[in-house]
């Protein structure tokens, strides 16, 4: 094994997989993730993003190609090992909360690592606190919001402590307050707390906020990946994917002249747009003519 194989949190090395009808769902897609990293796995509807996902952790196999994990291919790992290492979040909440409370929910996944009660409490509160949810804790899993939901779904995986999280389109279905409590939670996990994350999305505007690196599926097939800056640059592969630009680059593109600037150097969020007009501000302010200061003329 090579010593650059083992430095990937996780990879993909050309899969193939198809449904059961046979279909093909995703065709020689091969991604890698380093330690620490944060990366998206963006593309439309149907474009083979969860069945990505569920292959990454194992709970599907791929037909051919390998998910190694630190250089080891996942096939030959208990699935108890796995777990301890790699966590997902599904979509639907419903697939995964199943216990009366909260707390109970949580404290399952270390429990069944065996555990002591102590340790198992601990982890429960660490969980809790990550995801802002501790007043939740003697909550029915019954009565939560579908926001709720998500961070209690969240918050089992994390109780865990693998060193992968991987969740799957994590602001479907979510009003926006619940929304931006989300992004920012994501956020904080990879800065903070130095998870390495991966996340299915098809939302554009989201992508340059949070992804270190984008892997853009369309039809079960990698069309396009690199930095955000690289994949919002190539407008024609954006548009094969059924994507488009994030909509603070199209409204600078609108704007036209020195504001926009070069299509390649378009602002992808609210900060990169907000540098660009303080640069834009002080350019013109450089090059407008200093008014005469009063009683400076000459009678």
């Amino acid at each position: 094994m090579s010593c650059d194989a083992t430095r990937w949190a996780l990879e993909a090395d050309s899969v193939c997989y198809a449904y059961p009808d046979g279909a093909a769902a995703l065709t020689e897609v091969s991604l890698r993730v380093a330690p620490g990293e944060f990366v998206a796995v963006a593309g439309p509807n149907g474009a083979g993003k969860s069945t990505l996902l569920r292959l990454l952790v194992g709970l599907l196999h791929p037909h051919r190609g390998q998910i190694r994990m630190h250089g080891v291919d996942i096939a030959g790992q208990p699935a108890g090992e796995r777990y301890r290492r790699v966590g997902i979040v599904f979509q639907n909440p419903v697939d995964q909360l199943f216990a009366a409370t909260v707390e109970e929910d949580v404290a399952f996944g270390p429990r069944n690592l065996g555990l002591g009660e102590t340790e198992v409490a601990a982890r429960v509160d660490e969980a809790l606190a990550a995801v802002g949810a501790s007043e939740l804790r003697g909550r029915p899993v019954r009565r939560l919001s579908f926001g709720q939901q998500r961070r209690v779904c969240l918050a089992g995986v994390l109780a865990m402590q693998p060193d992968v999280l991987v969740l799957d389109e994590p602001l479907a279905g979510l009003d926006p307050g619940a929304e931006s409590r989300m992004i920012r939670l994501l956020a904080d996990l990879h800065r903070r707390r130095k998870k390495t994350v991966i996340f299915s999305t098809h939302a554009v505007d989201l992508l340059p906020v949070l992804a270190e690196r984008i892997y853009v599926l369309c039809e079960g097939r990698l069309c396009l990946e690199g930095t955000p800056a690289e994949v919002f640059r190539d407008l024609a592969a954006l548009e094969r994917a059924g994507l488009r630009m994030p909509l603070i680059a199209q409204l600078f593109q609108s704007l036209g002249g020195d504001l926009s600037g070069a299509d390649d150097e378009l602002p992808l969020t609210v900060d990169e747009a907000r540098c660009r007009l303080l640069q834009w501000q002080a350019e013109v302010g450089r090059e407008r003519p200093h008014r005469e200061q009063p009683g400076s003329m000459v009678r």
